[in-house]
């Protein structure tokens, strides 16, 4: 799955994006076999199932019980689902507590955020260049709006800290998502490594010397193995310790801000 800016019809998307939820309309009549919500709840649910398969409208027909076809009835195309799935997967972001410590508001808003796209890493697909102005997508937004306000700093550094903050996050969830993509398919984490290491060797025996500093911080901080899933541990700790480092930065803007 891969959304590109820019395709999607923007005037309907962004109409269906803020309806009011499907709710029974009263007329006589047989009662509709779908609904917009209940489309985009199934794509959700294919999408997360098959997170390595591209998303297609025939899956989310098949996973209905229904035509591909027939969804276009509630669903303009494909660009125009994804915008509404992505949106109502940020419904499940949630409320920061206002305890007056904007480090910790800030790191609990990030954590729930890089773990919603490792729940669902499609939405790593719908460009940040254009977003998708959604409600729950906006309201996200406006909780990390309100962090950065209460430090006191200046709009244009909240406005740069924002794009970095979200970036940061993307990038980290990115990364897991290929990890749990490569580790299922060919060898494990560990092989492909260690038969890479070793076919460096033969390839390039001056590798040490030439990469020095690479060398050393091989040994001053190796990864610690920990069974097939090593690298996933590596790098939720790296976010973890990434997070705080990048958030050391904005403290230091506060206090010169200051």
């Amino acid at each position: 799955m891969n959304k590109q800016a820019g395709r999607r019809d923007i005037a309907r998307t962004i109409s269906l994006l803020w309806r009011q939820p499907d709710t029974p309309s009263g007329r006589r009549g047989p009662k509709p076999a779908l609904s917009t919500d209940t489309v985009v709840d199934a794509a959700i649910e294919v999408a997360d199932a098959n997170p390595t398969t591209p998303l297609s409208m025939r899956m989310i027909g098949d996973h209905l019980g229904c035509t591909a076809m027939s969804l276009y009835t509630y669903i303009p195309g494909k660009d125009e689902l994804l915008d509404l799935m992505h949106d109502r997967v940020h419904a499940e972001l949630p409320p920061i507590a206002d305890t007056g410590d904007w480090r910790m508001a800030l790191s609990d808003w990030a954590a729930a955020l890089f773990a919603l796209h490792t729940r669902h890493p499609w939405t790593l697909d719908v460009s940040l260049a254009r977003p998708v102005l959604g409600p729950h997508e906006q309201a996200g937004l406006e909780s990390l709006l309100s962090i950065l306000y209460s430090t006191g700093l200046d709009a244009p550094i909240i406005r740069r800290s924002v794009s970095m903050i979200f970036h940061f996050i993307r990038g980290s969830a990115r990364t897991l998502a290929e990890i749990r993509s490569a580790s299922t398919i060919g060898d494990s984490e560990f092989h492909w490594w260690a038969e890479s290491s070793a076919a460096l060797a033969d390839a390039a025996p001056d590798f040490a010397d030439d990469f020095p500093h690479t060398m050393q911080l091989g040994r001053e901080a190796p990864p610690v193995p920990g069974g097939d899933f090593y690298l996933e541990r590596e790098t939720e700790e790296s976010f973890t310790q990434g997070l705080q480092i990048l958030l050391d930065g904005i403290e230091s803007r506060i206090r010169k801000h200051s």
